[in-house]
């Protein structure tokens, strides 16, 4: 591949043509509009079984969703959350030798891709009294699973429309994007399980209640996702900075569009399993969109040539 890492940019060559894949059919039945499941369903339940607290504005930027973020405190709510598969963005444990019922908990939250953080117990009693150690944050909405998308798209006999996001950390961000996929025809929105933010409150909120639309799946690779998703012949189009113009190209049959963060762009792995890149094109002296907006420019080309 020739994906310059210092510049974050495409050959010539490489922005051209798609690469060619030894099996471009479809292997979806349309008679029984279904694909075999990628993987297990977890059982879905309400939260209101634990207690939620609202936390406190974080002192780092590992979350962007400062005031409303729901958590679980205590050790018996975390580990029956876990224990039925509820949607966890991440676990914050306390520094120091952990007891067995607490080395449990942590020990399942990593068998589960669930993002574990070790911090000072000072950063606990700054978000909730009585955390015994351990402070989960729950997600505000449920995931779906990257076949729910797939089966969402082929049900309503149209060919998949889906947005990938890549390193996407600030949640306003995702809920805007969100908010102009449903009105574009977007069939789901896929996000990595680590450095992206996921469905919190403040997302869900900024989404305008197009989330209740919008099915969202969290992985754990994004660039495994994207083999699975070209092997259902759905092509991939990465948005990066020199690209062929985004006017010129004729979005056909299945599309996901990769976005990237402002700053770091996509990442290396996931920008050399794209077929194509694309670009906006940019007049003045502003390096790039905010992402939100670059993928609204985008999607609403890819609705167009959809029509």
């Amino acid at each position: 591949m020739a994906f310059d890492k210092k510049t974050r940019k495409f050959s010539e060559e490489e922005k051209r043509l798609p690469r060619s894949r030894t099996d471009r059919s479809r292997s979806f039945d349309k008679s029984s509009k279904a694909y075999p499941a990628e993987r297990e369903q977890h059982t879905s339940r309400g939260y209101q079984q634990f207690e939620y607290k609202n936390s406190l504005p974080e002192r780092n930027r590992e979350s962007n969703d400062n005031n409303n973020e729901y958590i679980l405190t205590g050790r018996n709510p975390i580990r029956e959350a876990l224990k039925n598969h509820h949607d966890l963005e991440k676990l914050l444990v306390q520094k120091g030798e952990l007891s067995g019922s607490a080395r449990e908990i942590v020990q399942k939250a990593k068998e589960q891709k669930i993002q574990v953080q070790i911090v000072d117990k000072s950063r606990l009693d700054a978000i909730a009294p009585n955390h015994q150690g351990l402070i989960a944050f729950a997600s505000a909405y449920q995931y779906a699973s990257v076949d729910d998308i797939l089966n969402a798209a082929y049900e309503k006999g149209e060919e998949p429309f889906l947005i990938l996001l890549d390193g996407i950390t600030d949640p306003h961000n995702l809920g805007a994007i969100i908010r102009t996929a449903e009105c574009t025809g977007v069939h789901g929105i896929i996000i990595p399980q680590h450095r992206s933010v996921g469905l919190t409150p403040s997302a869900v909120k900024s989404s305008a209640g197009a989330v209740e639309y919008v099915k969202v799946a969290r992985v754990n690779n994004l660039s495994r996702t994207i083999e699975y998703l070209q092997q259902k012949n759905i092509w991939m189009y990465a948005v990066t900075m020199n690209g062929n113009d985004y006017r010129e190209i004729s979005f056909k049959g299945g599309v996901a569009l990769v976005i990237g963060a402002e700053e770091d762009g996509i990442s290396r792995l996931v920008a050399e399993k794209c077929d194509y890149a694309v670009s906006l094109p940019m007049t003045g002296k502003i390096e790039s969109l905010n992402a939100s907006v670059a993928a609204g420019i985008m999607m609403y080309r890819v609705l167009e040539c959809r029509k």
